[in-house]
């Protein structure tokens, strides 16, 4: 295979700030899907724009199919496909629309067009929605023709930004299915990715953390170096949040996360022998601990040095709330948001009891995030009724909106404030008064290791520490109910972690949580789902009920991921018939 891309140290520095790019060197195969993988600020958007040629290195040198980016930009552009991280087509104007203008603007000859445009409308499934407008499409939908648009002159190599960031598992597997065919036709693909999962698919990968090369070659290679170390602990009698939260805290362990009901732990290398059976005894007698497959995850958290602990100081300060108070915490009732002729959500029912984290899944477009808005009081329903903390939702929305704490899913606090500033407004908008507001402002700072910051303006801020800033400000007057829509999208693993490590404290604690997220992982910290599609329920269980409606001869450990598309799959059927 031929070398589509040599990088030979690279530096790349904005301002004043550390390098965005650490001397970075590698190679990029042709007929090859090579993943550019790490959290946000990681440095692949600059790794990639440097490789457009749209951007030079400080130092080093970047040649790309054998053009070097400082002498021949140009070339560089003529022969490359580029799928930037933000949606860069216009949504004033149709899919079809986009296609001419991007055919324009790429110099296919008119006579080619029709051919091509049906080529790609077919390949990316969009043949029926020529005519809709690009605003109109749904997030995996934008990806798709971002994808064609990209491939109207076929390239020799082929950059994607982030193409699957906030599009949900089936749209998700449908880009990497025609991703994996442009492969076998020989066309070089760098797909850049904060998912971890996604770095298994490809065949090599750079992996990057705070603009440094942690390792290069195939995922396999890096996830070998801890097999034998990862463990799953089932069975478990109790609590499980706080079972993981001990075993977090036993020296021997590294890493820990909740899957289903069971709990998944990696080893220190050196006590990987003879201390599983100490951990396996937190479970109770009828627990077993079993050795597993390691994951690219797994191997990422090793590398960093380990994750956080169970510790966590937020719920520590929470006040218990009894787990009988008030029955149900929120409360949907055939709740219905129609808009126009459009109904956005149908019948939507389910009640979720004190300290239980409830998640929403569905894919882009189904109607979750338009009940969530319902529950939280950001949209007022047509029909049905929603309450939290007792409070109708139509009725006493004020009074419901001080019981809870809202995370967003796109940093929703302001920009141009500082740090402290923002703190002293949500405080203030949550009514903290006297000593009780200077405690709590206090206390969260110090959680969250906010005194470095506290002047910066939050638009400044690393993605980890707006996250960090956004749950603090949620929770800082003790909410009865806590709502996060996808909270931890884009961060590192280790970030995550010391989230879910908060969010399980505090559950602890009698808070009640909703959840919407595109992590199929982090689905499985949840107690109880609703899979929403076409604006309703169709699924309604614990992580582990709805993998064992799934289940099958062929696949009979099936993940969440896997849960998700086959309860849509029967769902489309269940419609045909």
């Amino acid at each position: 295979m031929d070398t589509f891309v040599r990088l030979t140290d690279i530096v790349k520095r904005f301002g004043h700030a550390p390098a965005a790019l650490d001397t970075v060197s590698g190679s990029i195969r042709g007929g090859q899907i090579t993943g550019l993988v790490g959290p946000d600020g990681a440095g692949k958007t600059t790794l990639i724009r440097l490789m457009t040629g749209l951007m030079l290195p400080d130092s080093g040198t970047v040649h790309v199919l054998d053009l070097d980016s400082r002498q021949n930009p140009a070339g560089i552009q003529a022969s490359i496909g580029y799928m930037p991280q933000r949606f860069g087509l216009y949504e004033d104007l149709s899919v079809q629309e986009n296609l001419n203008l991007y055919a324009d603007l790429r110099g296919l000859p008119k006579e080619d067009r029709q051919a091509v445009f049906h080529e790609l409308l077919t390949f990316t499934d969009l043949s029926r929605f020529a005519g809709r407008l690009a605003g109109k499409l749904s997030g995996g939908m934008k990806q798709k023709l971002g994808l064609a648009c990209a491939l109207l002159r076929k390239p020799r190599l082929l950059l994607l930004d982030e193409p699957s960031v906030g599009v949900d598992p089936i749209s998700r597997r449908d880009l990497w299915k025609m991703v994996e065919d442009l492969a076998k036709q020989g066309v070089s693909v760098v797909w850049s990715t904060a998912y971890l999962d996604e770095a298994e698919a490809c065949d090599c990968v750079f992996l990057l953390n705070q603009g440094k090369l942690l390792f290069t070659g195939a995922p396999a290679d890096l996830t070998d170096r801890i097999k034998g170390r990862v463990f799953k602990l089932s069975g478990v009698e109790g609590r499980r949040r706080l079972i993981l939260a001990k075993a977090l805290d036993r020296p021997n362990v590294i890493d820990g996360v909740l899957q289903g009901e069971a709990i998944r732990l990696v080893m220190r290398a050196e006590e990987a022998d003879g201390a599983p059976l100490e951990v396996a005894s937190l479970g109770g007698k009828n627990a077993k601990l079993m050795i597993t497959p390691p994951r690219f995850e797994d191997a990422f958290v090793d590398l960093l040095g380990g994750g956080p602990s169970g510790h966590s100081k937020l719920a520590e300060s929470t006040k218990m709330r009894k787990a009988g108070d008030a029955g149900a915490v929120i409360e949907a009732k055939d709740l219905t948001k129609r808009f126009g002729d459009f109904t956005a959500a149908k019948d939507i029912t389910f009640s979720i009891p004190r300290g239980e984290i409830f998640g929403l899944l569905g894919p882009n477009g189904a109607g979750k995030s338009t009940t969530f808005k319902m529950l939280c009081g950001l949209l007022k329903p047509t029909g049905g009724a929603g309450r939290v903390a007792g409070f109708d939702l139509r009725r006493d929305v004020a009074e419901a909106r001080n019981r809870l704490g809202y995370m967003a899913q796109k940093f929703s606090l302001y920009g141009d404030l500082s740090v402290s500033q923002n703190l002293q407004f949500f405080a203030g908008v949550y009514g903290l008064r006297g000593d009780y507001r200077r405690e709590r402002i206090a206390l969260v700072s110090e959680i969250f290791s906010f005194a470095p910051y506290l002047e910066m303006s939050a638009k400044d801020l690393p993605l980890g520490l707006k996250q960090r800033l956004a749950l603090a400000c949620a929770v800082m007057h003790e909410p009865e109910a806590l709502f996060l829509d996808e909270p931890t999208s884009g961060v590192d693993p280790i970030t995550r972690r010391e989230f879910w490590s908060h969010i399980n404290g505090l559950v602890e604690k009698g808070v009640t949580v909703l959840v919407t997220t595109h992590f199929m992982d982090e689905a499985e910290y949840c107690d109880r789902i609703s899979l929403i599609y076409r604006g309703q329920s169709i699924a309604l269980g614990s992580p582990d009920e709805l993998k064992a409606r799934v289940a099958s001869v062929d696949n009979s450990d099936p993940t969440m991921e896997d849960a998700f598309i086959a309860l849509i799959k029967q769902q489309d059927q269940a419609s045909l018939a």
